[in-house]
């Protein structure tokens, strides 16, 4: 299991500027961190500009976007969009997509969240082949599309879907090339991503599938406030009916139980129990905790940049 540098503030509520995701995906690569990971919102900067940048200010390291949303962005606009960014990157970017949620769709864009799983199909019937090089010809109920473009300098973009339901996860494993989670828990991942993801990309004749799990991490000797800590960080996803359904399937009522939390032993040992469940790329987001919230965050970068060095 690969272990990644989260770079940018927005996922813990503290925007970052896009110069600033920049600064951090060089600071990532310095540390030896393969990998680094950033959010798309609809109301913070847009990720695929920004991680083109990126591109040009690195030279290793492999960036990533968890998640840009569907419905607001046509397929054919999106993959025009991250292949003249992938052409920045040297071929080092992921995109990440995913339906959102409806309080965003419907109240900020005005669009319907209409049949998410079926939109998601036939988005990736469009947008997975056109960012293999190909021209398309499909005709679906929600997309229309015939043709295709060129981008002098680039190459083709690895797609992953954010996914929580096996409806979802079901097609990742056949169109994309896997799925991007936040906030799924030990349990969820094992008995029902992880397996499920492997069967519909068997299926299909794809290869291996990348499972790539986001969740808050802290090492810190002060559990009870990290906890306190989690819940004012990202208690408000606690309200949002995907992660209802992880909690209760992982046993928890909130955010809080399911955060990575401890010294640097327990939180080794609970991230290598992501590893045994299929993660093949953990996406750490680093969150200040206890009565020194500066020393916190640097105990947990310093164990995760060994742990990446070691995985």
């Amino acid at each position: 299991m690969r272990i990644a540098v989260n770079i940018g503030g927005d996922v813990l509520g503290n925007p970052s500027s896009p110069a600033g995701v920049v600064t951090e995906a060089v600071e990532g690569e310095r540390e030896g961190f393969r990998s680094a990971w950033t959010v798309h919102f609809s109301r913070a900067v847009d990720a695929l500009t920004t991680l083109a940048v990126a591109g040009q200010a690195t030279e290793r390291i492999e960036l990533g976007v968890g998640v840009v949303p569907t419905y607001p962005r046509h397929p054919l606009a999106l993959a025009q969009q991250a292949a003249t960014a992938q052409a920045f990157c040297g071929g080092r970017l992921t995109l990440g997509v995913g339906v959102s949620h409806r309080p965003v769709i419907e109240g900020l864009h005005g669009m319907a969240f209409a049949r998410p799983a079926a939109h998601m199909r036939e988005y990736l019937s469009v947008l997975v082949p056109l960012l293999n090089g190909d021209a398309v010809d499909f005709d679906g109920e929600h997309y229309r599309v015939h043709g295709g473009f060129t981008v002098p300098g680039t190459s083709a973009v690895s797609v992953l879907v954010g996914g929580l339901s096996p409806q979802m996860v079901r097609a990742a494993g056949e169109l994309a090339d896997g799925v991007v989670t936040w906030l799924a828990g030990p349990r969820t991942i094992a008995e029902v991503i992880a397996p499920t993801l492997r069967a519909a990309a068997e299926t299909a004749g794809r290869p291996a599938p990348r499972l790539v799990a986001g969740l808050p991490v802290a090492v810190t000797d002060d559990v009870g406030d990290a906890r306190r800590a989690t819940e004012d960080r990202f208690g408000r996803y606690n309200g949002l009916e995907n992660y209802q359904r992880v909690y209760a399937r992982e046993g928890v009522s909130a955010v809080g139980e399911l955060a990575i939390i401890g010294d640097e032993s327990t939180v080794e040992q609970q991230l290598r129990r992501y590893a045994d469940a299929g993660v093949t790329e953990l996406w750490p987001v680093v969150f200040p905790a206890g009565d020194d919230p500066a020393a916190s965050r640097a105990r947990t970068r310093s164990l995760l940049a060994k742990l990446a060095a070691e995985l």
